[in-house]
């Protein structure tokens, strides 16, 4: 998928405040977004992070997906307010302060320890029923080396720090083109603005 455009995003990012307002309303009913043409019908994963005050709020994505990018954006930001088990669900006077954060991610492919990128890199770390998935921002954000991003990827998963050197350990990576309210260009932050196929999952 090529890069969407500004107008594709504030869509999404409008698209995503819209839907977590509607399922807080309406008591957490599933949200029913309409079908955009273009780039935002074609399928792919995506991941939508809540943020408070510069705090983690929510966060919750599909890495692969069937189903309409601007469907998987509405659903992931609706999980991300009600769902991620470390926060308590949003509050309808929370909304419109909350900081949205889209990332549309390329498809998985295998990737070798040694041509991990920090900063372009997300990693999805598979052992048995074990998986753990970080964004590319994460690593970033955390100061992290490769090293250290595929342990805390494996930690992630429930899996001991060095599962990825295991023989049978399976290590992805993807990229991800990020962007949030905050950052979109004639979007005021108050206004609308790192699982498998069909399984939410928590950065």
């Amino acid at each position: 998928m090529s890069p969407l455009g500004s107008r594709e995003r504030a869509l999404l990012l409008e698209l995503a405040r819209t839907a977590l307002r509607s399922a807080v309303e309406q008591h957490h009913r599933p949200p029913s977004p309409p079908a955009p043409g273009g780039r935002l019908s074609e399928p792919a994963g995506a991941f939508v992070t809540l943020r408070r005050d510069g705090e983690l709020r929510g966060c919750v994505g599909q890495l692969e997906a069937a189903e309409p990018l601007a469907s998987v954006v509405a659903h992931a930001a609706v999980s991300a307010g009600l769902q991620d088990s470390r926060f308590p669900p949003v509050a309808a006077d929370e909304i419109s302060s909350l900081e949205i954060e889209i990332s549309v991610l390329s498809p998985l492919a295998g990737i070798r320890p040694e041509e991990i990128e920090i900063g372009k890199h997300g990693l999805v770390v598979s052992r048995r029923k074990s998986r753990g998935v970080l964004l590319p921002q994460v690593a970033v954000e955390h100061g992290l080396n490769v090293e250290r991003f595929l342990e805390e990827t494996c930690r992630k998963g429930g899996m001991e720090r060095n599962a990825w050197k295991l023989p049978g350990t399976q290590i992805q990576g993807f990229t991800a083109e990020m962007f949030s309210t905050a950052g979109e260009a004639g979007e005021p932050d108050s206004a609308p603005s790192v699982g498998p196929a069909g399984e939410a999952a928590r950065n």
